[in-house]
């Protein structure tokens, strides 16, 4: 029997819901979910990886049970990365990010390298190739145009109308969804409806400085991002289901630049949400490079 438990814990004065699967005498792997999802998210694959690690899976700021401020500033991306650095501690752990999770993931590891061991993403993307293939105004920007609507203010009154409607349309666009039977979903507006979480989901889009031009649009005069700065020097694992229609694989293109020992898997007919879909899959692709 896997030990599973939950709590609530401070953060620089915050209180904030984890979810704990695994000894806690082994190796920590945080887990961190992205955009409309939770630390419940994870129920699937953590207890796959709970015989070698201890998985922490935190609510993310604004998400869930976690502490949800109203204002836009308060998701500027140092902010989050530090919401997660305080958890960690001192010590440096294994960090598993998806979506969302994965721009905090990869800001752990290249701001606070000291706290990460290793680093995997799944469905998730560095900052300047993710940058890079959006600018260039082809099939990435298209795919991305949802996100002006998000950024929008109000998105969060739209999104939330009519039982959720439109965040469940948004959430299983052109994805396979076989996986979110109604009980799950059930759980997932639960935590959607609690007060203030919908605007805090959304602020990370806002607050977030990525440039999304409109359809049709091709931006040429964008600063270039020091590549020095954003250098991530740990091993990394890029776990990428194949038929994700939000992020596209040039999203990706040109990683090696910003990660020397990288590491590439691909889990076949699988989405974006490739840790539903797929977790034994997923699971066994982290243990096997592990």
């Amino acid at each position: 029997m896997i030990k599973h438990w939950s709590e609530t814990v401070d953060l620089n004065g915050r209180p904030f819901f984890i979810r704990h699967w695994g000894d806690e005498n082994l190796p920590k792997l945080l887990m961190l979910h992205g955009f409309p999802e939770y630390g419940g998210a994870w129920a699937q694959l953590a207890p796959l990886l709970a015989h070698k690690f201890h998985c922490i899976a935190p609510d993310q700021r604004g998400y869930g049970q976690s502490w949800a401020p109203s204002e836009v500033a308060e998701y500027a991306a140092s902010k989050l990365v530090n919401d997660m650095a305080t958890l960690i501690g001192n010590a440096p752990v294994y960090v598993l990010g998806h979506d969302w999770g994965a721009a905090v993931a990869y800001g752990l590891a290249m701001f606070r390298p000291d706290l990460v061991s290793k680093l995997i993403i799944m469905n998730g993307v560095h900052p300047v190739p993710f940058q890079r293939a959006l600018t260039a105004g082809g099939a990435q920007a298209e795919a991305s145009q949802y996100i002006h609507y998000l950024r929008r203010e109000g998105s969060e009154d739209r999104l939330a109308k009519d039982g959720f409607a439109k965040l469940l349309t948004l959430f299983s666009a052109n994805m396979d969804h076989a996986w979110s039977d109604a009980d799950t979903m059930a759980e997932y507006v639960r935590e959607w409806d609690r007060p203030g979480r919908m605007r805090g989901m959304v602020n990370w889009y806002r607050a977030s400085p990525l440039v999304v031009p409109k359809s049709g649009e091709v931006i040429n005069d964008l600063p270039d991002l020091p590549p020095e700065k954003l250098q991530v020097r740990c091993p990394h694992l890029l776990i990428w289901g194949t038929d994700d229609t939000a992020l596209l694989p040039i999203a990706t293109e040109g990683l090696e630049g910003f990660a020397a020992d990288l590491t590439r898997v691909d889990i076949a007919g699988a989405d974006h949400w490739l840790h539903h879909q797929q977790p034994e899959a997923v699971a066994r692709a982290i243990l096997d490079w592990l």
